[in-house]
């Protein structure tokens, strides 16, 4: 029943969403040398390495870190990148991963290939048989700014609670918090 959700609101979201992604690619193709596409190794179901697209926010070689691990993340933006973030958008092409099958609208948010602490507890608690989200229930209550711990406390208690029902609420919590741009660095 989830996957036949994600599928619909992906499709509906292409449909909705093709132009203004259009539009997004083309200011980054010309705002920053090189591709348009980022793609991030992330750690999905099962602790499985999948290949993650984001429209690029940050120069070609940053470091492939998580954002607050870097000395001075600003240094490292593209032109666009601050808006991209702040607003989300650098997260669209993540559709390409739900129709795939990679990733889901709702779940843990997928970690960095590197990010042992985080796959450790998360596969600890039984997390990793999640497929990861574009967003989750952790993101609508502090996104990065949670540590480690209390991130993956809030995936635990989303595998417990998982229903379309909290689903559509988290993607509604979500979608205000873009809105409103709250708890969104970068």
């Amino acid at each position: 029943m989830k996957r036949l959700f994600d599928l619909a609101l992906a499709t509906l979201v292409v449909l909705l969403l093709i132009l203004p992604c259009s539009a997004v690619a083309v200011i980054v193709r010309i705002t920053s040398r090189g591709p348009v596409l980022y793609w991030s190794d992330r750690v999905g179901r099962y602790n499985r390495i999948f290949k993650m697209p984001k429209f690029r926010s940050m120069r070609v070689g940053t470091p492939a870190v998580a954002t607050h691990l870097l000395s001075d993340p600003d240094t490292y933006l593209t032109p666009i990148g601050s808006f991209l973030r702040k607003s989300s958008l650098d997260e669209l092409p993540q559709i390409w991963s739900i129709i795939k099958g990679d990733m889901s609208f709702v779940g843990p948010r997928p970690a960095l290939y590197n990010q042992h602490d985080l796959i450790e507890l998360r596969t600890q608690s039984g997390v990793h048989t999640l497929m990861p989200g574009l967003t989750g229930w952790a993101q609508v209550n502090g996104r990065d700014e949670l540590p480690i711990p209390q991130k993956v406390a809030l995936d635990t208690e989303y595998l417990r609670r998982q229903t379309i029902k909290f689903d559509i609420r988290i993607l509604f919590m979500t979608a205000a918090k873009v809105i409103m741009r709250s708890d969104v660095t970068h």
